[in-house]
C-alpha cells in the first residue's frame, strides 16, 4: 500500500483504531552518569549514550500513539535509522519528539528528533508495528 500523508487513517486489528498523521509524542531525560556512553559501554566518554538516545526516541514514538490503541494491543519497534550528531554532557536535559508521518495498516512510521538545551543532537526515522500483546508474547516465549 502506498503511504498516506496528511489524512486520518483507520488501523484494523480486532477492531477499529483511529490514528492521525501528524500525531506527536514527546519524552525527556536528564543526562546522568547512568545513561552515558561510559556507563552503557558504548564508548569511553561521559556523554549521553547513543543507546540511551535510541531508547528515548522509541519512548517518544510509544507516547505518540499511547491512548490510540485498543486494550490488549501494543507496538513493537521494527526499524530505526538515526544519526547522533552532537554530544550532551551530564546534567543537560534531552527532549525527544516523534511525529507520526505514515500509516500502512498496522505499520507506523515516525520522524524523530532529539534536542538538548543547545540544539539538535539526533534525528532520523523509526518504524513500529501494532501487535496483539498476548499473541506476540506467546510467540516470543515459544522460543524457550
Amino acid at each position: 500500500m502506498e503511504e498516506e500523508y496528511g489524512r486520518e487513517f483507520f488501523v484494523i486489528l480486532g477492531g477499529v483504531i483511529m490514528l492521525n498523521i501528524g500525531l506527536i509524542g514527546e519524552s525527556e531525560v536528564v543526562v546522568t552518569k547512568d545513561n552515558t556512553a561510559k556507563a552503557l559501554k558504548s564508548g569511553e566518554l561521559e556523554v549521553f549514550a547513543t543507546p540511551a538516545m535510541i531508547a528515548l526516541m522509541e519512548e517518544s514514538a510509544c507516547n505518540c500513539i499511547a491512548g490510540h490503541l485498543e486494550k490488549g494491543q501494543s507496538s513493537v519497534g521494527t526499524n530505526l535509522n538515526i544519526a547522533h550528531v552532537s554530544p550532551s554532557p551530564v546534567g543537560m536535559k534531552v527532549t525527544c519528539t516523534a511525529t507520526l508521518i505514515a500509516i500502512d495498516n498496522r505499520a507506523l512510521k515516525f520522524e524523530i528528533e532529539a534536542r538538548d538545551e543547545k540544539g539538535i543532537i539526533g534525528k532520523g526515522s523509526h518504524s513500529r508495528f501494532i501487535v496483539d500483546k498476548i499473541k506476540f508474547q506467546n510467540k516470543a516465549d515459544s522460543k524457550i
